[in-house]
């Protein structure tokens, strides 16, 4: 399980004295124990896990993209070790090619021929890629998809 794996990846940084990791991974399991009392859960599935992890990851990617600008080496160091962490317990993420297979498949299994149904298309491509691919990305493909057909 996910979350075992996080705790001892988290004891074998204290152990280390990576005390930069054991911060960063004590504060990813206090993100999803409090989402497991948001949702008013003993533990969280993996699935959830992985919706935590992903939130994080998006996060650190736009802590990064305003912290760029500034110059401070120091600072885009440390979040690219963070986001490194965090990458390392999410799914491998898919490639371009893989989401417009499955976007094509789903438009042919829908039979949708309108941009006006894009939103029945993103729901079954997010649903079926689960946090393997980018929402935004899935959105821009099958956008392009809809509005070239």
């Amino acid at each position: 399980m996910l979350e075992e794996r996080i705790y001892k990846d988290y004891i074998e940084a204290l152990k280390s004295h990576d005390k930069q990791k054991a911060d960063f991974l004590s504060f990813i399991r206090a993100q999803i124990k409090n989402r497991a009392i948001s949702l008013r859960k003993e533990k969280l599935d993996d699935r959830e896990i992985i919706g935590v992890l992903d939130k994080q990851r998006k996060q650190l990617e736009e802590a990064k993209e305003s912290v760029s600008s500034s110059g401070r080496q120091d600072l885009i160091d440390n979040i690219d070790k963070e986001l490194a962490i965090v990458k390392g317990y999410l799914p491998e993420p898919l490639s371009e090619e893989e989401i417009l297979r499955i976007v094509d498949d789903v438009i042919s299994q829908l039979n949708v021929t309108s941009i006006k149904e894009m939103g029945k298309v993103m729901k079954e491509v997010i649903s079926r890629t689960s946090f393997k691919a980018d929402a935004r990305k899935i959105s821009e493909i099958v956008r392009r998809r809809l509005t070239s057909t």
